[in-house]
Parts: structure tokens; sequence; C-alpha cells
């Protein structure tokens, strides 16, 4: 006889799962016995949040599978919840399992029972329990079909304790079958043809590109497209990387020049949130196409004048066949005149990526790290902080194979250290740096502990500039440099936090220094930090809106 943990752990496996992410409870433990049965790795962090934040991060990197955490009753699965509500506003399709008192003594008050469908329930696409053993394959599947489904996003499953460790003969259980659930349709050709019509009429296009254009594995469709119309293409969210940042199509610093020019915007899975003001940095008299995974987010907060639901890839396509039949178009001089703004903008910053200042300039802190990005093609860059990941934003190029990951619109901090967990043994054989601020750095630091423990060669780089500087610098706009609260930090020294973990530590102060501090600490072999004192920027406004 087996059990009901073996059971989920072989409905993992035939899903695809290679990889879970947990913290120990015992709620669970009959999973974990299960998997390894089937063979499937184990990674036990420090806290419940970096599971899910793991579990996120696998599901980006690995398309159309599920990113999995396994969280025991009661604090395990709320300590989890930040980690899901991040993966809910990315849309990251995310299975989490959560354990659950005895089912025999539910509503008694067992220990660290509580109702957890209904806290996941608002941050979930699908929350439910199962209380038969035999049908928790069932449930495993159900639970990745809405995961993956539609617009991705994450599952919840509440597993009783007695559910999960009852008896069971596996070989009278019919495993359900697994498929790509991910949506592969195209929109009407009649709402194709009114698409390829207005882009042919226009005189300013631009192309935004965001989130679901990943999720459609869309990014080769986006290139053709742009090559064949030489229309300027921008992107936000997750489509970062998806078209080559040295393509001469992708633009990234003409964004407000070329929306204020704009006679029609191809928003290409880009939602207009607070990122694009809901709508209003769009030109009121452009036309809108807009494509989408699904129906309901076509003209949220602004309306398109053509709506393309279904694959992005494939929509983009068939959009591209469209216009050639039309004759094709080149918007070349278009493309031209916004590149020029693009290097002007490139001459403004020079100055500051320049900079020997010590304490080190901020922007020169970013051009350190960008310089030496550029001369590993395949490294994956994770960005965990406000202020310093949004100058390295402007700074950083996406490796042409590799690729950057930050948090998304929940704008959580402490993703690094988890989505780096994932990333490296996503991908053994590319190397992961973690871009951080100082603030972000306490929030899972400590999983360094697990990087350790699983010798993962894992870097990050701290811009430490002893503050919330996202927080302090408003604050002292508004209320004054004098009446600052809950922002300042201290220089501490980070690095030996890392080495008394078991890895490798640098201290940086000198310009001069970051990128051989980077190259000893990947060189090092083990999980390093490279902590870089950087200057304290109380006037001036750099950090994302909040309305």
């Amino acid at each position: 006889m087996s059990h009901g943990g073996r059971l989920v752990a072989k409905a993992l496996k035939a899903a695809g799962v290679e990889c879970v992410f947990t913290l120990s409870g015992g709620h669970v433990m009959g999973i974990y016995d299960g998997c390894l049965d089937e063979g499937i790795n184990v990674i036990d962090v420090r806290h419940e949040q970096a599971a899910a934040h793991a579990a996120d991060a696998w599901a980006r990197l690995n398309p159309g599978r599920v990113g999995v955490a396994i969280l025991t009753a009661g604090p395990g699965v709320t300590d989890g919840v930040t980690g899901v509500a991040n993966a809910w506003r990315a849309n990251s399709p995310i299975l989490v399992i959560g354990g659950q008192g005895p089912f025999n003594n539910l509503r008694r008050g067992s220990l660290q029972e509580m109702d957890h469908v209904s806290v996941m329930k608002p941050i979930t696409k699908w929350a439910d329990a199962c209380f038969e053993a035999a049908r928790l394959g069932e449930y495993v599947e159900l639970a990745i079909r809405h995961a993956l489904s539609g617009v991705p996003g994450p599952a919840f499953l509440e597993i009783p304790m007695d559910v999960l460790h009852s008896p069971l003969d596996l070989d009278t259980i019919e495993m359900p079958r697994f498929r790509d659930y991910r949506v592969a349709s195209t929109a009407p050709s009649v709402l194709i043809d009114q698409a390829a019509d207005m882009v042919c009429r226009a005189t300013n296009p631009m192309v935004m590109a965001g989130t679901a254009l990943k999720w459609s594995e869309g990014g080769p469709a986006l290139q053709r497209f742009v090559e064949a119309t030489v229309i300027p293409a921008y992107a936000n969210g997750m489509a970062r990387g998806q078209l080559s940042m040295s393509h001469p199509q992708f633009f990234n610093r003409s964004r407000r020049d070329a929306l204020a020019q704009a006679d029609l915007v191809v928003l290409a899975g880009t939602p207009l949130d607070f990122r694009m003001k809901y709508g209003g940095s769009i030109p009121a008299d452009a036309k809108i196409v807009q494509l989408d995974l699904d129906e309901t987010l076509i003209g949220q907060n602004r309306s398109a004048d053509v709506g393309l639901v279904g694959n992005l890839g494939a929509n983009l396509d068939a959009l591209c066949e469209g216009i050639e039949r039309r004759g094709g178009v080149d918007y070349s001089a278009h493309s031209a005149a916004l590149r020029e703004i693009e290097n002007a903008a490139e001459q403004t910053l020079a100055s500051q990526l320049d900079s020997d200042e010590v304490p080190i300039d901020p922007m020169r802190l970013c051009r350190g790290i960008a310089d030496f990005i550029a001369t590993n093609d395949e490294m994956i860059v994770i960005g965990d902080g406000g202020d310093i990941v949004a100058q390295a934003s402007k700074v950083i190029k996406v490796p042409e194979h590799g690729t950057w990951m930050d948090p998304g619109p929940l704008g959580t901090l402490g993703v690094g250290m988890p989505f780096a967990l994932a990333a490296q043994l996503s991908l053994p054989n590319q190397r992961v740096l973690i871009v951080y601020g100082d603030g972000a750095f306490g929030l899972n630091g400590f999983e360094f502990d697990t990087a350790v423990r699983f010798g993962l060669p894992i870097v990050g780089i701290v811009g430490n500039d002893a503050a919330w500087g996202q927080m302090m610098r408003p604050q002292a706009m508004i209320y004054g440099s004098d009446r600052l609260v809950a922002t300042e930090l201290s220089y501490t020294r980070y690095d030996k936090v890392v080495e008394a973990l078991g890895g490798h530590g640098e201290h940086v102060t000198e310009p001069d220094a970051i990128v051989p501090a980077l190259e000893r600490a990947f060189a090092s072999g083990k999980p390093a930090l490279v902590n870089v004192e950087m200057r304290k920027d109380i006037d001036g406004m750099k950090g994302s809106t909040y309305v």
C-alpha cells in the first residue's frame, strides 16, 4: 500500500514538475516522501514567502509548466501569501499546496488549523480543498489547468493531513492526463483585417509589449512584425528581453516622446495600469490595437479600437500577414527620428555613468554592473529593490541569450534570492546575478543559507546607501529633510553576513573596484555578495509612482 502524498507527487511528475520549494512542515511531509519516489527535487528554504517566490520564478523560466510551493498549515500558508500575491499580479502560473489539520477534526481547533482557502481566494485563479485521497491526482490536474489556462496565475490546493496520509493502492487509481493548457487561438480574421488597416494608415505608430507576450512565447513573432513594418518597439514587465535590446527596432529611452507623437499604439500584452497612467499616457486621438490573452482585458481603463484576443505570437504573425497583403509599410523614418532621441539621452546619461566620485554615484554602480553583464551573454539578471533597480533598468541591457526578472507590478521586495534559487536550479549552466537595494536584501537575504546548502553559486550585488531611498526622497520633498521617519538604515556589512553563512563576500568603496569584485565573486564558485557603498541622495525624486 501507498498513501495520498505519493499520489500527489505522482501527479506532479506527470505534469512535468521537476522541483518543488518548501519549508519543512508536518502537515505536508507525505508529499516529500512521494517526491523521493518520483525523483522530484525538494528545495527547502528558510521562509515560506521565499518558497512561493521561487515557484513564481520557476514558472517564468519554464513556459507551459507551473512552479510549485508546498506550505504547511497555518503560518506556513500565511507566510506564503505575499509570494502568491506577487505571482497573482505578475500572472505567474504557480501551484501552492497547503497543509491542513485532520479532516476528522475540521473546525475543532487542531494545531495550525485555519480557513486557508478563504485567505487564498482573492489572490488566486482557483482555490479549493480535497477531502478524498483517491481524488488527489484529479485535484492536482484541476489546479494546474486553472493556473495555466487563459491569463496565467496562481492556484491553491488545500489537503488535510489525514487525507494526505490515507493508505492507497496506486495501481487502482487512474492518473489524469495533463496537456498544454495555454492559449493557442487567434482572433477572427475580420478583426485582424481591421487592425492591419489601422497599421497601414498610421503615421507615427509604436508597439508597447508587455507580460502576456512572454506567456505566449511571442518574442520571435514580435521580431518578425517589427522587421516587416520597421515600427519602433518598447517593452515593460516580462516582455523585457523578448526582443533583443541590440535589435534596431528596440527602443528604451524615447518612450515618452514616442507616446506623445503616436497616432497608433499596438498594445501587445501591456495592461493600461499605473505604468501607462491607466491609458492617459496615450494621446486622446490615438488609435489603439490591443492584443491580450483574455477578452476581459481588452479596453480596460481605456477603450481599444480593435481587440485581438488569443495567443499573442499567433496574432502578431496574422497581423503581419494582413499588412503584407496590403502591400506592406515602412516606418523607418519615424524610427530614425526616435533613434536620434535615444542617442541624445544616452549622451546626457554618460556624465553620471563615468563618475569617479566616492561615495560611489548610484549610476556609476549601474554602469559597472552593465559593463560586467555585457561580457556574459547568457546571464540571468534579477532586480530586487526600489531606486537602484529602477536606475539599473535604464542602463543594464538584458543579456543576448539571458533573462531579466523583477517582481512585477506588485513591487514586492525580497524576490532576489528566491528567484535566483529557481533560476540556478532550472538553468544550472547560466550565471545568475541579483541586483539588490540594501533594504531589499534584508527581506530574504538569509536565503543565502539555502544557496550554500544546495551548492548554488549565485552572486548578488548590493547598492548600499544606508537608506530606504525610494521612501526617503519623497518624505524629504514633502515634509522636509529634518522630518525623515523610518527611512534610514546603516552601512551594514552584508558581505560579512554572507561570509558567515558559508559564502563569499566583497566590500567595495571605489568605483573602479566594482567589476573586479564581481569577477572574484563568480570565480569563487560559492554563493557570493558584493556590497557596494554608494552615495546617499536625499534630493530628487527617482522612485516609482504610487497612483
